[in-house]
């Protein structure tokens, strides 16, 4: 994409602010709970109970209190990360040079995937909470796979539930984690990349150009305050709304667990495509697969919620329906479940 004009003056003083909100949002939100919980993982091999079913062998019935239930225990551990994914997916939009993002993640080779796959790693957001961010990086003429590498590496790279995973559930687990997660976050971010037609780019270089133009008028904290509440009023109560049904749907996703949960292939297929549809918080994952082994599933199961249950979700494919191509969500989705199957398959032959 053409990034040949210069910062405008505004922007150039409106960036700072920018980084400011990330690293001290980040610090409060994420880093320094993620340090102190690594510690209780490293003494206690644990970092708390199953979100989907506590102590329980089943998820409870389907109902409005099962529903509202899981809304509440979910938003409890989400809403701060939310706010701030709010926060930095409409300052991307108003508070950074626009030719900035597209210097960085919007060019369709490999360099905006590797991009966007390293800039995650700090992030360590759930999918949901990403998604506001990965929005506004959109909307600046982030490209695609750019935009993939970033949302999927927040969940599945996410340092700090790599150290949880290995002192929780042991080291070969986060060793096939980080292996897959790799593929999957820089794999498919460029092969999205690889689908972007002329057509397309051709489009992404005239609007960005109009953005630049757009830039230079009116106030950018203005401009930040608008854009904020705009996300937020299309974002939250589908979100909010799709949580309810999945926390009311647990029953008629994950079965009752016990050793009859092997490693049948039927049951690593059933449970990648349950966990790519669910919705957790940030580490959620651990727990949950904990908590199943403990009560005698099989590690093949284990291994397709290790791949599957953090990278997407209903709620989070619902809000970034307008910024990616139906395709690019469904071969995403669809590519998510065939990395659940591999690892369930690889935990079997490797004895996990």
């Amino acid at each position: 994409m053409n990034t040949s004009r210069s910062t405008t003056p505004i922007a150039a003083s409106t960036w700072p602010v920018f980084v400011l909100l990330a690293i001290a949002g980040l610090f409060y939100v994420k880093w320094f709970p993620y340090y102190n919980r690594a510690f209780t993982a490293a003494s206690t091999h644990s970092i708390g109970a199953s979100i989907l079913m506590g102590s329980a062998a089943s998820p409870p019935t389907p109902s409005w209190s099962a529903a509202l239930g899981y809304a509440l225990a979910y938003g409890k551990a989400i809403w701060q990360a939310m706010v701030l994914g709010l926060l930095l997916g409409s300052a991307v939009q108003a508070l950074l040079p626009v030719r900035w993002v597209a210097r960085l993640l919007g060019k369709t080779g490999f360099g905006s995937v590797a991009a966007g796959g390293l800039l995650s790693l700090p992030g360590m957001m759930c999918t949901c909470c990403a998604a506001p961010v990965v929005a506004g990086l959109r909307e600046r003429q982030a490209s695609p796979g750019g935009a993939i590498a970033f949302w999927l590496g927040n969940s599945v790279l996410n340092p700090a539930t790599l150290v949880f995973m290995g002192f929780v559930l042991g080291w070969q687990w986060a060793g096939l984690r980080v292996v897959l997660g790799a593929a999957m976050v820089f794999g498919l971010g460029y092969l999205v990349n690889r689908l972007v037609t002329p057509t397309e780019a051709q489009a992404a270089d005239a609007r960005l150009i109009e953005l630049v133009d757009e830039q230079r008028a009116g106030s950018p904290f203005a401009r930040w305050i608008s854009i904020f509440v705009r996300m937020a009023v299309r974002l939250v109560p589908e979100y909010i709304v799709l949580v309810l049904l999945l926390g009311a749907a647990r029953a008629w996703l994950f079965p009752h667990v016990g050793p009859e949960i092997g490693n049948d292939f039927v049951w690593i297929v059933a449970l990648a495509v349950a966990g790519m549809l669910f919705v957790i918080p940030t580490a959620g994952e651990v727990p949950i697969i904990q908590a199943m082994l403990s009560l005698g599933m099989g590690v093949g199961p284990a291994g397709a919620l290790l791949m599957t249950l953090p990278p997407i979700s209903v709620p989070s494919l619902a809000m970034l329906a307008r910024s990616f191509r139906p395709r690019v969500l469904t071969i995403v989705a669809v590519s998510v479940v065939g990395f659940g199957i591999v690892a369930g398959l690889l935990a079997v032959a490797l004895q996990f």
